[in-house]
């Protein structure tokens, strides 16, 4: 038999985790004295200590680390174990690429930009929603807030839900830029079922993986914010693969301040 002490020397486990393996049913002493409760190991349980080690290597947590011990027998049972775990460590070591590689973009562009980290880009999925739809060619941008009225005014009898978050988002389908008829859709996230009306219609939008910056202030600086977002997708191994679109967090039909209109500028984009 083994006291704590000596058996933590040879597994190379502190006995602080020892006694939370124990406490987890993970390694039991194989004696505890009753008079002292100093604990003892069997040799033959360095073995045991071995696999919790290999299994903490591989980023186990307890709960799992039991599961597996209990399937150590069964080849099939240890082997899905082991290959979730895989795919888990594949999609972090994909994720530390991102960042890896945002970071050297980053530190490419420190001291030639000025603005590279007022503006910081995020790539995400937009969840599937219900929304509410109304698509039209309008004289120019500045007027997409007729869109917004004409959907309010042709909703207005059927008492719409507006869904949490709301997305409020209009859409720029057009190719170019374009000096007047502009082709804008405005979407609004909606819980519950509703008729088409004229002009507006339900349906669900499917998620998208979209690169995005959230600005506070006025639109003025859209501009700027378009060629930080499109540079960073070009350094960063994505292509765009849709119409950009804002969200708006909060804006004009929330306050006449500019200063606190809160965009989300962005892009669908698909890895290249």
């Amino acid at each position: 038999m083994l006291k704590i002490g000596l058996f933590s020397k040879l597994s190379r486990i502190s006995i602080r985790m020892l006694r939370y393996y124990d406490e987890n049913g993970l390694l039991t002493p194989g004696e505890v004295d009753p008079a002292t409760g100093y604990r003892y190991y069997h040799e033959s349980q360095l073995m045991e200590a071995e696999r919790l080690l290999a299994l903490r290597e591989m980023g186990f947590g307890v709960e799992a680390m039991g599961a597996i011990l209990r399937a150590y027998q069964d080849p099939e049972a240890l082997g899905q174990f082991l290959r979730v775990r895989r795919e888990e460590l594949r999609a972090e070591l994909e994720k530390t690429r991102q960042r890896l590689a945002l970071l050297e973009t980053t530190l490419e562009r420190v001291g030639k930009d000025g603005m590279i980290m007022k503006y910081n880009v995020t790539v995400k999925e937009l969840p599937r929603r219900q929304v509410a739809s109304l698509r039209s060619i309008i004289p120019g941008y500045w007027q997409e807030g007729e869109l917004w009225g004409r959907m309010m005014t042709e909703t207005a009898g059927q008492n719409l839900q507006i869904a949490e978050p709301c997305y409020s988002i209009a859409i720029f389908h057009d190719k170019e830029y374009r000096e007047e008829n502009v082709d804008v859709e405005v979407q609004m996230a909606v819980k519950g079922s509703y008729r088409d009306t004229d002009s507006v219609r339900f349906f669900t939008a499917e998620p998208q993986t979209i690169a995005s910056v959230t600005v506070q202030g006025s639109y003025q600086q859209m501009g700027r914010v378009n060629q930080v977002l499109a540079s960073w997708i070009a350094g960063n191994g994505y292509e765009i693969n849709g119409s950009m679109f804002n969200i708006y967090h909060v804006g004009p039909a929330q306050t006449a301040d500019e200063s606190q209109w809160v965009t989300e500028v962005c892009m669908p984009v698909e890895k290249k």
